[in-house]
């Protein structure tokens, strides 16, 4: 399973595996009494010898819950994954996993990414199972499946949720996220009313699936696909649509040959894979959130992926999917229809490798061979695209030193360039009363701050990033102003927000040396963030400062936070990344 790291590079010539080499052998085949133990407790479940003897067992990693609806239909769908699994040879055994809910889960799901990796990890290492398929699109549960299946070494196939269908009011279409925080000021600033914002809640959300904006669930969906571990177009077919049926019993049909194949992870997600999912993800108009994401999953698979990989790219790959919120009209549905992910390859190859191998067992290049795009306004060609540079710019300067995010691409130009005072909040309870103070002493130009809200700080780096506008401004006119956190945000939200300042304020990094007045400059061409007070104040500053309180002394938060890394190495645990230590071998069977 995890006996040899990843090896970063398609192998040529891979052998097929015989019935006695499947790993559930080890746990079905000698004649042992251990063997016999696990062959008669299969025998109460009900199966009878044919069914697993020589088949591959197939892992179902089942995010659904209760309470997610972005995987409402999980408990249908994997029905259609078994029936592929069945129809191809294999035996399917449904795992359940947590499903980190990202309406729901408090204080943030990402203090939860790194529980579903390890979790997934050990469910498929400890069981008798020769490959997975994977579940999930909820915002963390792409890349915590995707990162313990990368450590466990198993062949797997990504199943995207996808996203659901558009949102309706008034004959206005509505995405998720990005309208709820633009109607939400309107609601604020006093131009809308109880029964308008009630009609909004009723229709923003009307089907099972994940949110349909450009949002971090629809940008980690099309990593995937652009790793080459999910079928080709799976990442963005609506939930809803029978399309998707298919390619959940598709998904299930090609896994088991991918076990006699051999095709594991290491053979699939080299470093040009990653390569080619930053510059996807670029033409995508991608979450803020892909950054960690990405350097996370990366990391698992032996590839050194950093932000210097995101700043090159943003340099060279234009945006040029229409969708909300770096576009104004269309939503995912549109892209689906308009040709999805492999249309939108179409468009920059140029950027990316196209001989790197895919869970299809062909290249990337043979996989979108043929695709078309349907529609230019939707997805847009390299010489008209929305954004003539990529989604995401990384910044740094004194008061980033390891860097910080902005999406330009979503926010206002004037913003791109600017020089405005500190409004500084220590807390998010502080910054969410101030910013309904009507008489709060505020203008356009502030810059505002909260801090303490980073992975340790937060804790969990929760989703505070896109501060709200203060009410006294949003009655002016007021839409957007610069706003600086160590926290994340949400894919679906916009404006000029500065993300993931590292080091976090909670350790000390120098966000937590600003105060009130302070002036920062900000230049995204010149990729700078500088808080302009004298090194000798600062100095002093830090000679003053006093580390807070420890957030958790037991479980897991405990955990968490003595092993979290910073925002710009991924916020994996430091002793789950592929270089820590020897691979874990296989179980002992005794």
């Amino acid at each position: 399973m995890s006996n040899s790291q990843p090896q970063n590079a398609p192998q040529a010539d891979h052998p097929r595996k015989t019935p006695e080499q499947l790993r559930s052998a080890r746990w079905f085949g000698p004649d042992d009494l251990r063997s016999f133990g696990h062959r008669s407790r299969f025998r109460q479940m009900g199966y009878a010898p044919d069914e697993w003897q020589g088949r591959p067992l197939i892992a179902i990693v089942n995010t659904w819950s209760d309470i997610n609806p972005c995987h409402a239909h999980f408990k249908h769908r994997v029905e259609d994954v078994r029936r592929g699994i069945l129809m191809a040879g294999g035996l399917p055994i449904e795992l359940p996993a947590i499903s980190v809910s990202e309406n729901f889960v408090k204080p943030t799901t990402m203090l939860y990414r790194n529980l579903l990796a390890m979790e997934t990890e050990e469910l498929l290492r400890s069981h008798p199972v020769d490959g997975a398929i994977l579940m999930g699109g909820c915002d963390k549960s792409t890349p915590g499946l995707l990162m313990g299946a990368s450590s466990a070494g198993l062949p797997f196939i990504y199943v995207p949720a996808g996203p659901m269908l558009r949102g309706n009011w008034q004959g206005k279409i509505l995405g998720s996220g990005s309208d709820g925080w633009k109607y939400w000021d309107e609601r604020r600033a006093g131009n809308l009313s109880e029964a308008d914002w009630n009609a909004i809640e009723a229709g923003i959300a009307r089907s099972y699936g994940t949110c349909m904006t450009m949002g971090t669930a629809a940008t980690m969906m099309a990593i995937a696909e652009s790793i080459g571990v999910t079928l080709p177009g799976a990442s963005s077919i609506p939930a809803a649509d029978s399309s998707h049926i298919r390619m959940c019993s598709d998904a299930g049909r090609r896994v088991v040959e991918m076990v006699w194949e051999d095709l594991t992870p290491g053979r699939i997600q080299s470093h040009a894979a990653y390569k080619n999912a930053i510059a996807v993800a670029m033409a995508m108009g991608c979450s803020t959130n892909a950054i960690i994401h990405l350097i996370a999953m990366a990391r698992r698979a032996g590839c050194d992926i950093g932000l210097e990989d995101f700043e090159t790219a943003s340099r060279l790959v234009p945006v040029i999917a229409n969708i909300r919120p770096s576009g104004e009209q269309y939503l995912m549905e549109d892209f689906f229809y308009a040709g999805g992910l492999p249309a939108l390859m179409t468009r920059i190859t140029g950027h990316l490798d196209l001989t790197t191998l895919t869970v299809t067992g062909k290249t990337l290049g043979e996989n979108i061979a043929g695709a078309r795009v349907f529609n230019d306004d939707v997805i847009r060609n390299t010489d008209n695209p929305l954004y003539r540079e990529g989604a995401l710019a990384v910044l740094k300067g004194n008061l980033a030193p390891d860097g910080c995010v902005i999406k330009p691409s979503a926010c206002a130009p004037k913003f791109l360039k600017h020089r405005g005072p500190a409004l500084v909040f220590d807390d998010y309870p502080a910054m969410k009363k101030a910013v309904d103070d009507e008489n709060l002493d505020v203008t356009e130009d502030h810059v505002l701050i909260l801090r303490n809200a980073g992975p340790l700080g937060g804790p969990g780096m929760p989703e505070w990033g896109m501060l709200p506008i203060p009410k006294k401004l949003l009655k002016q006119g007021v839409r957007d102003m610069v706003r600086l956190s160590d926290a994340r945000m949400s894919g679906t939200s916009y404006g000029a927000c500065i993300l993931h300042v590292a080091p976090e304020s909670y350790i000390g990094g120098p966000l937590a040396l600003v105060r009130n007045g302070d002036m920062i400059e900000l230049d995204v061409d010149g990729r700078s963030i500088h808080l302009d007070v004298p090194d000798d104040e600062l100095a002093r500053r830090r000679e003053a400062w006093m580390p807070p309180q420890p957030r958790y002394e037991r479980g897991y938060g405990w955990m968490f936070s003595r092993h979290i890394k910073q925002a710009d190495q991924g916020c994996d645990f430091d002793f789950l990344e592929t270089g820590f230590g020897a691979p874990v071998p296989e179980p002992d069977i005794f």
